[in-house]
């Protein structure tokens, strides 16, 4: 039986440029702790779809898990910006959370 990274990369096969099923690979890379391989599909998919604003925020999320704060805020102030852009309220104010966390945490020391 094929894993679920297996079954991801078959679909993509069959549609090269389908940001669903990129996000749902980087997010499987994820889960079993490949880290840089993780960061590398969710800048691709960044490169390739500006607009596919969930990756800010799991890349954002990726880069804290990894202690990069510097890159994590990058990330969520990156992903701000095309949320406005695109109007996707719900995602501009998960962003904007994840962001004025890593402010407060910076500010404290914390």
């Amino acid at each position: 039986m094929k894993s679920r990274i297996e079954q991801l990369q078959e679909l993509l096969k069959d549609d090269i440029n389908d940001s669903f099923l990129k996000y749902a690979l980087a997010l499987e890379y994820v889960k079993v702790k490949e880290n840089d391989t993780a960061r590398e599909c969710f800048l691709k998919l960044i490169k390739e779809d500006e607009n596919y604003i969930a990756s800010y925020y799991q890349l954002g999320k990726l880069y804290e898990s990894l202690n990069e704060v510097e890159k994590a805020m990058k990330i969520y102030k990156n992903g701000i910006g095309i949320a406005k852009k695109i109007e996707n309220k719900k995602t501009l104010l998960e962003l904007q959370e994840a962001y004025n966390e890593l402010i407060e945490i910076d500010e404290d020391g914390f």
